[in-house]
């Protein structure tokens, strides 16, 4: 789950980079910390009086939706787990495997269902009841077709995150689980 939605404060072009600065309420946040903005890890380069500040280089921007946002956006924040923290939830590393866009948003009674397409090649990553993060929200897939997967939000997440309100064609980003990854590459590599 991610701690918090924060607001997009301003977004300025630097040199080869552009810099992203998000509503600061953490105070003993400090230059260099790492923390996932909607999914994505990324490093603290500036702290100023209400508003962190974050570097997001070309290849970055290109592979995830930070290039989409705008100044007044909700984002979702986590900072990185500490050594014997308690794991609320799946493995997420903030590495961002692809887009997940968003097909469908299907609503019937109090089941909330997203459906989405991600790349072909992470469908082998997505398994039923594995995990995937979208925006860095760590969820259960609920299903799996032969081109997109779904999962189910419960009332807590539609309260916390954004992840209801998002159009169809958003593309999220998309972390799919560690240890599908994992094995799935080990058995490609070394399966003779």
């Amino acid at each position: 789950m991610v701690e918090r939605s924060v607001r997009v404060v301003s977004i300025s072009e630097g040199t080869g980079f552009r810099r992203l600065n998000l509503a600061n309420s953490w105070p003993d946040v400090k230059d260099g910390e790492s923390i996932a903005i909607n999914g994505v890890c990324l490093t603290v380069a500036e702290l100023s009086t209400g508003s962190i500040g974050f570097d997001v280089i070309p290849e970055t921007l290109a592979k995830t939706n930070l290039g989409l946002l705008q100044g007044g956006d909700s984002v979702h924040v986590e900072r990185s787990l500490r050594a014997g923290d308690r794991i609320s939830g799946h493995f997420v590393q903030g590495h961002v495997d692809g887009p997940g866009r968003l097909v469908e948003q299907r609503c019937v009674d109090d089941d909330i269902r997203l459906i989405l397409s991600p790349p072909a090649e992470l469908m082998k990553f997505v398994i039923p009841k594995g995990s995937v993060a979208l925006d860095g929200v760590s969820l259960t897939v609920a299903a799996v077709g032969a081109t997109t997967f779904e999962v189910a939000l419960i009332p807590t997440t539609l309260q916390l995150t954004h992840l209801g309100s998002c159009a169809t064609g958003w593309p999220f980003n998309l972390e799919t689980d560690i240890v599908s990854k994992t094995v799935v590459n080990w058995l490609e590599r070394y399966k003779k």
